[in-house]
């Protein structure tokens, strides 16, 4: 079977490799590799997969379905598996092999294509925040996972360094006050996922919604609803009660995990600004207006 990388992956990656990748050269046969030492049976590439890894849907000799999972370094795929193995299956997918080999996940295999995205709005968001909530525990001892300050320390430098226009830079000013507030007196100190966001929850068997593809990261819960609170961003945008709609989420998810109303609001406004300006830096503007629009609302 050929490994081609989905052209999803490929244009993720070339913006965080504008200058060429060796590591998306080497996919293919990485991933012939992986599949046969493990002596895996592959089905396919999961398309349109994801934009940090290749995803593969094998089965092990005896018929047991997994997922072959490959990303490059800079995406720290082990501190993805460090995560995984913390949690052991509560609320999060389980690894199925423990270590696979660096930058190689073998996951177990839930419905690729069934995420909590395909409920009614509201639904999505309460089962949502129940999964995100079991994987808001202490860090593990011994794992040196990077923390809220360190991961956004890079970034604001990032949006110093990046050009924008005036209404762009009102809002990187506001985005930067915002995390410095919020750093100065953090309430708690969690393993978060780290991106979590309605498409990263699927269906599985031994419990109905589980959590992929983290990014981990230690710090205050309130990052980690930023991501979840801007989902569906374009139906969102298109709403004419979109503002109203935003500020309510808000309000519901805080209320309904017990956290502040002000940290989830300031961390939502970093982390929209951030992206919108990562957007315009890589060229994606229609991205940039919809995220800068968006942080216009908190």
């Amino acid at each position: 079977m050929a490994f081609e990388p989905p052209p999803r992956l490929v244009r993720a990656l070339a913006e965080t490799a504008p200058d060429g990748d060796e590591w998306l050269a080497g996919l293919p046969e990485a991933a012939r590799q992986a599949a046969a030492l493990r002596e895996l049976t592959v089905e396919r590439v999961q398309v349109p997969g994801g934009r940090s890894s290749l995803v593969v849907l094998v089965r092990y000799a005896d018929g047991t379905p997994a997922v072959l999972k490959l990303a490059p370094p800079r995406f720290r795929p082990e501190a993805e598996r460090a995560a995984l193995a913390h949690w052991g299956g509560l609320g999060a997918v389980q690894l199925k092999e423990e270590p696979a080999g660096e930058g190689v996940l073998v996951l177990e295999r839930l419905h690729p294509d069934v995420s909590v995205r395909s409920l009614p709005e509201a639904k999505a968001l309460l089962e949502a925040a129940g999964t995100l909530r079991r994987l808001w525990v202490e860090p593990p001892a011994g794992e040196s996972f990077e923390t809220v300050a360190e991961r956004t320390g890079r970034q604001a430098e990032a949006m110093r360094s990046t050009a924008a226009g005036p209404e762009a830079s009102a809002l990187v000013d506001a985005a930067l006050a915002a995390r410095a507030e919020l750093l100065a007196a953090p309430p708690e100190h969690r393993l978060l996922h780290g991106t979590f966001r309605q498409s990263k929850v699927l269906a599985g068997e031994r419990m109905p919604w589980l959590a992929v593809g983290p990014d981990p990261v230690v710090g205050e819960c309130a990052f980690d609803l930023a991501r979840l609170v801007r989902d569906r961003v374009e139906d969102l945008i298109a709403s004419s009660s979109g503002a109203s709609i935003t500020r309510r989420r808000v309000r519901k998810l805080a209320d309904s995990l017990d956290l502040d109303q002000e940290r989830v609001r300031g961390w939502t406004l970093f982390r929209a600004v951030e992206s919108g300006v990562r957007a315009l830096r890589v060229g994606r503007p229609r991205d940039a207006e919809l995220l800068l629009e968006f942080a216009g609302w908190l």
